[in-house]
């Protein structure tokens, strides 16, 4: 294995994520502090929702005497399934928070049906 892979590897990080469904829509948090809008990249392709972010610490250089902080990129992909509407999706970042609202399609929504 190429050791510049690996290392670019261990520099992700994968935030924490909270997701909740409704009827109508799947609601997604993720945080991600540190990073501006600038600096993230939200990709569908197929069947995949990534999500992709850089941290802009601003960090000068120097020796550090402690450096507890994680630094590096933010990476998350999702598999999202046909009752979704690809044209719906809307993403807000605020406050560290990435909230993603993806709409369900009418026809996945349930439905009454009536009886005669």
């Amino acid at each position: 294995m190429d050791n510049s892979i690996a290392r670019d590897q261990r520099k992700m990080i994968v935030p924490a994520v909270r997701i909740m469904e409704d009827e109508s829509e799947v609601v997604a948090w993720v945080e991600m502090p540190g990073v501006l809008r600038e600096g993230l990249e939200i990709k569908i392709d197929g069947n995949t929702l990534t999500i992709d972010g850089k941290r802009s610490d601003g960090i000068p250089a120097g020796r550090f005497l402690l450096h507890e902080r994680r630094h590096g990129e933010y990476h998350k992909a999702f598999t999202i399934d046909s009752s979704i509407d690809r044209d719906g999706i809307a993403a807000d970042l605020a406050e560290g928070v990435l909230t993603l609202r993806l709409k369900v399609k009418e026809a996945a929504k349930p439905r009454k049906i009536a009886v005669s």
